[in-house]
């Protein structure tokens, strides 16, 4: 759910923004592919990157992190 006037990040914009090597990699693969796959699980299982790296590229790119109230 978009919040009117903002933008929503977009699918593996930190990784392509900060140059990961296996997002470079993986834009080489036809998507779906077994190589693809392959390297994709890099990214779900042992990404390069912490979470705490992310959480600060959000917040120095201007991106709030919000939720609904209960």
């Amino acid at each position: 759910m978009s919040i009117p006037g903002y933008v929503d990040y977009k699918r593996r914009e930190f990784c392509k923004d900060v140059k990961c090597p296996v997002q470079l990699e993986l834009e080489t693969k036809k998507e779906g592919s077994k190589e693809y796959e392959k390297i994709r699980n890099t990214c779900k299982n042992a990404c390069k990157y912490t979470t705490y790296q992310f959480h600060h590229w959000l917040t120095d790119k201007g991106y709030l992190i919000v939720r609904p109230e209960k």
